[in-house]
């Protein structure tokens, strides 16, 4: 096996690339991360310059693994920030860094992608990390960070002495309900007429939604969605990450993987939020409004959702991270992972024993919260 290491998606054919990360998980296709990249959203001067690796055997793509060298922590939604103070407080650099992950994207994955069979995934996985800790001594890079791996996948990385750090996302699970009404039967009597009359509330407003395949979006709703999301950051005086040139690409790419919600009063679009469609997960991405409407958001982002799934058979919807709100709508706590490899070792020791009492505390609070869950005991 040999390790090689690109930097752009460009320069690995996009055919081996999706042989290897099928279709269940539309975020690791050759089409989203290339998207990111020629868009402008992910380059060097977003501080995301793309180092993927790739083991090859000559000429046959074995694994592969997508892997950025990061000049901040933003847009990763695991914090790191004060380990970066700490390393500044003793005068070390912690950026660059290494980071896998899906940039700006917060939902649970394969993280090393390996043939079906015939290969060891310990091995590879052995292998890369090797490559890693040596191009980190030899251009001084402070450590590597796995975000959102698959949970198997943190248990290997463990094992290969990683530290492992947990958080906690909301998810809902398709009980294989009928309809929306199936579901509202699940839950307790407060909180079913607090379901109904948020949605009744909608359409009393006067306020009506329309789900969109990807394919079928024209480009005024991609204006009018791009708008509403460029909206979202704004309100909170910054910029978003994502601009339209990357919608666009993605919508004539891998548009059989979104669906796009618009909310529309007096035949004008409000409102928005952009999912995608997976193997058997709704993934909930983006959302915005030009002004708040009673219960729209609810609507917009995890009731049309719970509707879809129900309808398509889909098993999970991972609305994205953050939103305690989501509990008392019957999205359960899940526990998430990101895997840490420190190469000072004064430092691996210190964010060990961090990671330790944090766990402690993301237990509890996992716990805390499945005790405000919705259904009927």
């Amino acid at each position: 096996m040999e390790v090689k290491q690109i930097h752009s998606m460009a320069q690995v054919d996009g055919g081996d690339w999706n042989r290897l990360a099928g279709d269940a998980y539309p975020f690791l296709r050759h089409e989203f991360l290339l998207a990111l990249e020629q868009s402008g959203s992910v380059c060097e001067q977003t501080g995301w310059l793309p180092a993927h690796l790739l083991v090859m055997d000559q000429d046959k793509l074995l694994a592969f693994m997508p892997l950025y060298l990061k000049q901040h922590s933003y847009g990763e939604y695991v914090f790191d920030h004060q380990w970066a103070q700490a390393y500044q407080q003793q005068g070390i650099d912690y950026y660059p860094k290494w980071l896998t992950a899906i940039p700006l994207t917060p939902c649970q994955g394969a993280r090393i992608v390996i043939q079906a069979e015939g290969i060891d995934p310990l091995e590879v996985t052995q292998v890369l990390l090797a490559f890693i800790q040596q191009r980190s001594e030899q251009l001084g890079i402070s450590s590597w960070h796995c975000l959102f791996p698959e949970p198997q996948q943190a248990e290997q990385l463990r094992s290969l002495g990683l530290s492992i750090r947990e958080g906690v996302q909301f998810h809902w699970f398709n009980q294989g309900y009928r309809d929306f009404n199936d579901f509202l039967h699940t839950l307790n009597a407060s909180k079913r007429k607090m379901l109904r009359r948020e949605r009744r509330r909608v359409s009393e407003q006067g306020v009506h939604l329309l789900r969109i395949a990807g394919p079928d979006v024209s480009e005024l709703q991609w204006q009018a969605f791009f708008q509403f999301y460029t909206m979202t950051y704004l309100k909170k005086d910054s910029q978003p990450y994502l601009n339209l040139a990357f919608f666009h690409q993605i919508a004539a790419t891998m548009g059989e993987h979104l669906l796009l919600v618009l909310a529309i009063k007096d035949d004008i679009a409000i409102a928005a939020a952009l999912s995608f469609v997976g193997g058997d997960t709704l993934y909930g991405r983006y959302w915005g409004c030009y002004e708040a409407y009673n219960s729209l958001h609810f609507e917009t982002c995890y009731y049309q959702g719970l509707d879809y799934c129900i309808e398509q058979g889909l098993k999970r919807f991972d609305s994205g991270a953050q939103g305690e709100h989501k509990i008392s709508r019957g999205f359960e706590p899940v526990t998430t992972y990101s895997a840490h490899w420190i190469k000072d070792a004064r430092f691996a020791k210190a964010i060990e024993h961090f990671l330790a009492r944090e766990q402690q505390a993301v237990q509890h609070y996992k716990q805390d919260a499945a005790t405000y869950l919705p259904f009927k005991q």
